[in-house]
């Protein structure tokens, strides 16, 4: 295992952590700077729109840059991100500070996955995307739940400058361990953005704005459930959060290995799971066991379609690896943004927290009708993704 794959996971981790753990601290954060719990949400949303947009024009403005030299500039970005997270002592300030922090977001996984899939041979390369965003999964197995509790004990702005810290340890590690490509191609504008004529790339794209939408409307809104409808305490929730990470993990890894075999059958499979078991929590999030059994199986199916939307990404825009990977956090986040509000919205018109896991499991169905309108155009098994 390149040593590399284990830096880029730890950049990894650190993102993610920010990313997620403002969903285990909405109450806190709610509280403190005296706002509701659908506007703490926007929050998840304004980050989200700030990886949607900062995510293609970052990756444009660094075109010409080297990846490794791009993916040091982006970590510093992140760190100091959070430290304004942590400074910020009003909601439009804090809501500024996530913004910054995300423009780092979207180019840093979206190259970073290229330079991960640079590492093994063409055979790996989806399990070496996977191992790159283990990082992530590990995010909501420790760093979630670990940050929500610490953030529960000493305040949530102590859990953003315990990401800074993380964040400068990540960025030691890609100085020491990134490889410099000396055979690396230079960038040219004009043919990253002339990738972008290609519909099923497009249709890849929606595909993965569903699936992020079907994964937030339930993740954004998981402790108001858990704590209103499932009737758990706070450190309840921290621990939920321990076993949802630990079956994002689980799902990540097993996702990779199955869209190394068949990538299209690795995310139609996904897509009819997410649907499931986020129809199913709708009920069984009334009785504790039955609901800590389907958290973890759908965690398991949402993160198991990570490495196979991000490879089909690559594959249908492989002329722009760098601006096509990094587009898919971009739409990845705009799904975010999407499934937030509509889980907000179904809260707000009054239809209760039970009926945010089925809003969840209409847009895994509408991925599901994307997915297979993709692969029936496409009609193939991906390629292997130049570096």
């Amino acid at each position: 295992m390149p040593v590399a794959l284990l830096a880029l996971a730890l950049s990894a981790f650190a993102i993610g952590t920010t990313e997620f753990v403002i969903m285990g601290l909405l109450p806190e954060v709610a509280g403190d700077l005296q706002v509701s719990i659908p506007s703490a949400g926007w929050l998840i949303s304004g980050y989200a729109l700030g990886v949607a947009i900062g995510a293609p024009i970052m990756a444009l403005l660094t075109a010409k840059l080297p990846r490794k030299r791009t993916l040091i500039l982006l970590m510093i970005i992140f760190i100091i991100g959070n430290v304004l997270c942590a400074l910020a002592y009003t909601y439009n300030l804090l809501m500024l500070a996530r913004v910054v922090t995300a423009l780092c977001h979207g180019a840093f996984f979206g190259i970073g996955s290229v330079v991960a899939a640079s590492l093994v041979a063409p055979s790996r390369q989806a399990s070496a995307v996977a191992l790159m965003f283990t990082g992530l999964t590990l995010a909501n197995v420790l760093g979630v739940p670990l940050g929500t509790w610490f953030g529960q004990l000493f305040g949530w702005r102590a859990t953003f400058w315990g990401v800074a810290i993380i964040g400068i340890l990540a960025f030691i590690a890609l100085i020491v361990s990134l490889p410099t490509n000396k055979e690396e191609k230079p960038v040219h504008l004009a043919s990253e953005v002339s990738a972008l004529a290609n519909g099923k790339l497009w249709l890849s794209l929606l595909m993965t704005v569903f699936f992020a939408a079907a994964m937030f409307a339930l993740f954004s809104y998981i402790a108001p459930l858990l704590l209103h409808v499932t009737g758990i305490t706070d450190r309840g929730v921290s621990w939920t959060l321990f076993l949802i990470g630990a079956g994002l993990t689980v799902g990540n890894i097993l996702g990779g290995k199955l869209a190394d075999w068949k990538v299209s059958f690795s995310l139609i499979l996904s897509f009819v799971l997410i649907a499931v078991f986020s129809l199913l929590f709708s009920w069984t999030s009334h009785a504790l066991w039955l609901a800590e059994i389907t958290l973890f199986l759908w965690a398991m199916a949402t993160f198991a379609t990570v490495p196979g939307l991000q490879i089909n990404v690559v594959r249908h825009g492989k002329d722009a690896p760098n601006l096509v990977s990094t587009l898919n956090i971009s739409a990845f986040n705009v799904g975010n943004a999407l499934g937030a509000w509509v889980g907000g919205a179904v809260i707000d018109k009054g239809y209760g927290l039970t009926s945010v896991p089925v809003a969840a499991a209409a847009l895994a169905v509408v991925g599901l009708v994307i997915c297979l309108i993709t692969f029936r155009k496409s009609g193939g098994q991906g390629e292997a993704v130049r570096a």
